[in-house]
């Protein structure tokens, strides 16, 4: 297999982790951290506007 393969596979399973994290944190009534939401794409100072959390 290609190195390149395995790099897609854990990159895939990275973001998935991420964006669950990011979820959990939600659903508790917490904010994601910031690092997670960068990764996924996010801003986190537009998501700290929200005024949700």
């Amino acid at each position: 297999m290609d190195r390149g393969l395995f790099f897609v596979i854990s990159d895939f399973f990275g973001t998935f982790g991420r964006a669950a994290a990011a979820s959990r944190a939600g659903a508790a009534g917490r904010k994601p951290r910031h690092s997670d939401l960068k990764k996924l794409g996010i801003d986190p100072t537009a998501f700290d506007r929200i005024g949700r959390f």
